[in-house]
């Protein structure tokens, strides 16, 4: 996958205070080292903050590389607390700890920092030799409970302005398909209206002439013109009722389009064919789930760095497929997204396929009516 856009994680507001916390711990503890001790204390803080970097370039959301470069993290600040016992090297747990805290639920989270912080008092009472280990313990799970609320905190608004987002744009491309939708009622309503008004009266002027026609007196040379003209004009309202009756269908792209904007991650490639058109708004309304579907799960669960979405046509049906070159899933979960698009569509008379290598799949149809 791409490396170049990951580096943007690394400009998030938690990663550069994370580097700046690490970078002012490593200069108070380098300011008292022992000369002994120096070039391995040097080695573990090297260390720490390349797993810390690593785990920052890791996909967002829980990855599988991420809870053992924390744990890592974890055991170098211990090894550094041993080895340090006059500087601030507990506060590289408090930079892990913030990290874990979005990795595991919240028990598990507890578990967790309850074990380091035990492990942590021992290194106070034994390796610090500290009277008030206590003290120091509470004060530094202070720290942790602190950091880690704010990380928490952070993601949970970062989830909620992408969910926002993706509502705004459904509800976009909804309006645009309904906008669609009421010009086409609007082009047959008036349709009918030319056919059932002017239609009618200019049939009924076309008789009355006639009847003139018929007049033993002589009729005047320019009722034959006027019949003419009544023939041409009703035979021009009929071209113009039987033009506007007819629809190419509703057209999905800019729908979709709404739909893809917000997402920034992974990028998304649109591939939407001029002709791919739908008569019907159950329809529109289904494909355009799917498309939803596709598109949100590829951002939150696929870890990919780009999602190509394709509209078209093959033989007698219309194709909505989106697959993504992320880590795919090891079996699928049906859950009510997946479940609520296979109703849809096996109600127009379509189906939906999912193949998981490489990447995830899904592939739409529905019949062309």
């Amino acid at each position: 996958m791409p490396f170049l856009p990951r580096l943007r994680n690394l400009l998030e507001p938690l990663c550069l205070s994370g580097v700046i916390t690490w970078a002012a711990v490593a200069s108070s503890i380098l300011g008292h080292a022992p000369p002994g001790q120096l070039v391995l204390i040097v080695a573990l803080l090297l260390g720490f903050i390349a797993c810390f970097l690593a785990c920052m370039l890791c996909e967002s959301g829980p990855s599988p590389l991420r809870l053992p470069l924390i744990a890592a993290q974890c055991a170098i600040g211990l090894t550094v607390c041993m080895l340090d016992h006059e500087g601030f090297a507990p506060v590289l747990l408090v930079i892990a700890v913030a990290q874990l805290a979005t990795q595991v639920s919240a028990r598990l989270f507890g578990a967790l920092a309850l074990l380091l912080n035990a492990i942590l008092y021992l290194v106070f009472s034994e390796y610090w030799h500290s009277a008030s280990a206590v003290t120091l313990t509470i004060v530094y799970a202070g720290f942790q409970a602190f950091a880690a609320t704010t990380a928490i905190y952070a993601q949970r608004a970062e989830r909620a302005r992408d969910d926002v987002a993706q509502v705004n744009a459904h509800l976009l491309a909804t309006h645009s398909l309904l906008e669609e939708s009421a010009r086409d009622r609007e082009r047959l309503r008036l349709a009918r209206e030319l056919h059932d008004v002017a239609g009618h009266k200019l049939t009924a002027l076309k008789l009355q002439l006639a009847l003139l026609a018929r007049d033993p007196a002589g009729a005047p040379p320019a009722l034959a013109t006027a019949a003419n003209l009544a023939d041409e004009l009703l035979g021009d309202i009929r071209g113009v009722v039987g033009q506007m009756r007819e629809s190419d269908g509703l057209d999905l792209r800019r729908a979709i389009e709404e739909l893809a904007a917000p997402i920034p991650r992974p990028k998304v490639h649109l591939d939407l064919a001029a002709d791919a058109r739908v008569d019907d708004l159950a329809q529109a309304q289904a494909l355009l789930r799917v498309a939803q579907e596709g598109l949100t799960n590829a951002a939150r669960h696929s870890s990919a760095d780009n999602v190509w979405l394709r509209l078209g046509r093959e033989g007698d049906r219309l194709i909505l497929e989106v697959r993504d070159d992320g880590r795919g899933a090891r079996s699928l979960r049906i859950g009510n997204g997946i479940r609520g698009m296979c109703e849809r569509l096996e109600g127009l008379g379509g189906g939906i396929e999912f193949t998981n290598a490489p990447g995830f799949r899904l592939t739409a149809w529905i019949p062309d009516a």
